[in-house]
C-alpha cells in the first residue's frame, strides 16, 4: 500500500487508476456517492443497459433509465444494509429491465470510507445471473423427468416379475413330475426375491447412495410378510450400524439376504411348528461391511459355499458375493447356522485388529 501511494501521489493519476480497473473487470461496477449518485460505472455497465457516461454520471441511481433502478429490494440494500453492515454479498434481485427484460440480478456492496475524511462512497457490483438459474431449473426438471421415468421403469419390472412369478407357480401345481415341480417352485422363488428386492429398492426412491439398515428391515419386512404364514412361528430381526452402499451394492446384498432367508427358512425349520428366529445383522468399519444372516435352527454343515458342487441358491449367494469382492464363511451348531458375507478389506481389518 505505501508504494501505491509513493507512485501515484496526484489526485488525478489515481483516479485514471482506479476508472482503469473499474473498466477492465468484466462485472457490472458502479460507483455512488453516500447521496447514491453515479460517480463512475465500468463500461459494461454503460454497455449492458445502453446507457451513456454523460447521462448517467451525477445522476441518482433510482433515476437512471426511467427508473428501472427503483427497485425496492435495492433500496433496502443500499439504504439499510449497507450502512448498518458496510458490506453486502450475494444478494439477488428480479426485476423488469426496459431494455432486458426480466432479469435476475446478483449484487455485492461494499462501503468505503476513507483515512483523510473524505465522504464514503459505494462500490456497487451487479452479475447477471439470470441464465445460470435458467439452466439450474432446466437441469432440476430434467432430473425430475428421470426420476419419474426410472420410477416407472421399475414399477414395470417389479410387476412384470410378479406376473412371471404367478405363471411359474401356476406351471408348478399343473406338472405331474415332482422333480420338475419342485425346480418350478425353486425357481418361482428366485424371480419373487428379485421382484422383493426391486419393490424395496423402488419404494426408498433411492438411486443414489442406500442406507443399509432401514433398507434390509424393510426388505425382511416384506419377506416376513410373503414366505412366513400366520401358522409360522419364524421372526426377521434386522441389527446394525448405520452405513450407506451406492444402489447396485445395496441390490446385491439385498438378493443374498433374501437367499439366506430363504434357505434358512426352508432347511433350517423342517418343522412347521418349530419355533425360529433369523438375525440379519449389518456392521461396517469404515468403508467396509460385514452382512449375517444367523439362525436358530438344526444347522448346516461347516464350510457348504466353499464345496464345488452347491445348489441354485448357494450358487447365487457366490456369484454375488464374488462379485462385491467379499467371502462367505458358514458356521453351524447345535444352536443354528450364521452364514457371513464380508467384505475383503473389512475382513484385513478385523484380522489386524485381532
Amino acid at each position: 500500500m505505501t508504494k501505491f501511494r509513493e507512485q501515484f501521489t496526484d489526485a488525478a493519476d489515481a483516479c485514471a487508476l482506479a476508472q482503469a480497473i473499474v473498466d477492465t473487470i468484466h462485472e457490472l461496477v458502479v460507483v455512488l456517492d453516500k447521496e447514491l449518485r453515479v460517480i463512475a460505472a465500468s463500461s459494461s455497465f454503460y454497455s449492458a443497459f445502453k446507457v451513456s457516461p454523460e447521462e448517467t454520471q451525477g445522476r441518482l441511481l433510482y433515476a437512471l433509465g426511467d427508473g428501472q433502478w427503483d427497485i425496492p429490494k435495492l433500496r433496502l440494500l443500499l439504504e439499510k444494509i449497507i450502512p448498518e453492515h458496510g458490506v453486502m454479498k450475494g444478494y439477488e434481485v428480479e426485476h423488469e429491465f426496459p431494455s432486458l427484460g426480466n432479469r435476475i440480478m446478483r449484487l455485492n456492496a461494499c462501503q468505503v470510507v476513507y483515512e483523510r475524511g473524505a465522504d464514503t462512497t459505494i462500490l456497487l457490483g451487479i452479475e447477471d445471473v439470470t441464465e445460470r438459474h435458467l439452466l439450474e431449473r432446466q437441469k432440476d426438471e430434467l432430473l425430475r423427468q428421470k426420476d419419474m421415468l426410472l420410477t416407472e421403469v421399475q414399477h414395470r419390472i417389479a410387476n412384470s416379475l410378479q406376473i412371471i412369478a404367478g405363471i411359474i407357480l401356476m406351471k408348478a401345481n399343473t406338472v405331474s413330475s415332482e422333480e420338475t415341480r419342485l425346480l418350478l417352485q425353486d425357481t418361482h422363488d428366485r424371480v419373487v426375491s428379485i421382484a422383493t428386492v426391486q419393490q424395496q429398492l423402488t419404494a426408498s426412491m433411492i438411486i443414489g447412495p442406500v442406507e443399509m439398515v432401514p433398507y434390509l428391515t424393510r426388505l425382511c419386512d416384506a419377506l416376513a410378510t410373503s414366505m412366513i404364514r400366520d401358522a409360522r412361528p419364524v421372526t426377521l430381526k434386522v441389527v446394525g450400524t448405520a452405513g450407506s452402499l451406492s444402489s447396485r451394492q445395496a441390490e446385491s446384498i439385498g438378493l443374498i439376504t433374501t437367499e439366506l432367508v430363504m434357505n434358512a427358512m426352508k432347511h433350517a425349520f423342517p418343522s412347521e411348528s418349530m419355533k425360529g428366529q433369523i438375525n440379519i445383522a449389518y456392521d461396517i468399519d469404515g468403508t467396509n461391511w460385514k452382512l449375517s444372516v444367523a439362525d436358530n435352527g438344526i444347522g448346516k454343515p461347516d464350510g457348504v459355499f466353499a464345496q464345488p458342487k452347491t445348489g441354485l441358491g448357494t450358487g447365487i449367494v457366490k456369484a454375488l458375493a464374488q462379485e462385491l469382492e467379499a467371502r462367505v464363511e458358514t458356521v453351524a451348531g447345535p444352536e443354528g447356522t450364521i452364514v457371513s458375507i464380508t467384505h475383503t478389506t473389512f475382513a484385513a481389518t478385523a484380522t489386524r485388529a485381532a
